[in-house]
């Protein structure tokens, strides 16, 4: 037996599903994407149970209510993990109950999932608190002296379960999978604007840009001449500190708010290596512009 090594053809010949999140204020017109989407393989993974802007939408829908249904069909729609015990989620055991009860998804004659190459998922904020509401009641959220709520113990369960969600998903082979959620503008102690995804707990939060492929921030900007447009912001490095990410190394800092052609762009062509990788540093970039830099002149004349 030799190792199984993936060559580089089989593996640019793999069949490849893009992973991304869509964050925004509410309102901004995330659930609307949907319209961007050709409805005959797209399916609405409606947990807002809020499909009033898509009115007309001729796409299929499923509706979760809970966070057992959320983990069951994540399963169906990701396969087993064979890493995993069976007496956790997403295990040959989980799976096997799964199909049971919604039929084999890896069956070519079950075409349950095979006639979808997008799913959205509206919303992860949603999930988040179906999650946390189940793990209120998890034996891990009770204190095991007392017997009374811990809630350390639900948020840390909490972390857990999403994690393992998102994860499992993102590693589904050849399916387009987006998380639209909304977004947060605080104030931190030091009267610094910054922006945070709205999910319960902070560790999804935290952790969610390392999962999945793209992370897209959908906005409203302004143009010179003051008029006001929506538009998905899609580098890290970007003015305003919105999360932002591009795996793909394809995309503009800002592109127009169409999913469907957003997703046409990230499947073309990649550029080469040298045009997509920047090395250089701007020499005329101040040396103090950083926070430590800053600190360690204050303490040079301090000491003179």
């Amino acid at each position: 037996m030799s190792l199984p090594i993936i060559s580089a053809d089989e593996r640019l010949k793999e069949t490849k599903g893009i992973k991304g999140c869509i964050f925004g204020k509410s309102g901004i017109g995330k659930t609307s994407l949907l319209w961007t989407l050709p409805a005959e393989k797209t399916l609405f993974f409606d947990l807002e149970a809020g499909d009033l802007a898509i009115e007309g939408w001729q796409g299929d829908t499923i509706r979760p209510r809970t966070w057992q249904d959320c983990r069951d069909i994540a399963a169906f729609i990701g396969g087993p993990n064979p890493a995993l015990r069976d007496e956790q989620p997403y295990s040959q055991a989980h799976y096997d109950a799964v199909t049971a009860k919604y039929g084999d998804a890896n069956n070519p004659n079950n075409s349950a999932l095979d006639k979808y190459d997008t799913i959205f998922i509206d919303s992860i904020t949603v999930a988040g608190r179906l999650c946390f509401n189940w793990c209120k009641g998890q034996p891990q959220a009770f204190s095991d002296k007392t017997g009374k709520p811990d809630t350390r113990g639900a948020y840390g369960l909490h972390g857990q379960e999403m994690i393992a969600w998102l994860t499992h998903l993102q590693h589904t082979r050849g399916k387009n999978i987006w998380f639209v959620g909304i977004l947060d503008e605080k104030i931190d102690d030091f009267n610094r604007r910054f922006f945070q995804p709205q999910i319960e707990g902070s560790k999804t939060a935290l952790e969610l840009p390392g999962i999945v492929d793209q992370v897209i921030t959908m906005t409203e900007m302004a143009s010179p001449e003051g008029k006001s447009f929506r538009a998905f912001i899609c580098h890290t490095i970007n003015n305003a500190g919105y999360p932002a990410k591009d795996r793909s190394g394809r995309l503009d800092l800002m592109e127009e708010p169409h999913l469907g052609r957003l997703m046409q762009k990230i499947a073309g062509k990649a550029k080469p290596a040298a045009e997509r990788l920047t090395f250089s540093i701007e020499q005329d970039a101040p040396a103090s512009s950083t926070p430590d830099s800053q600190q360690n002149k204050e303490t040079q004349g301090g000491q003179e």
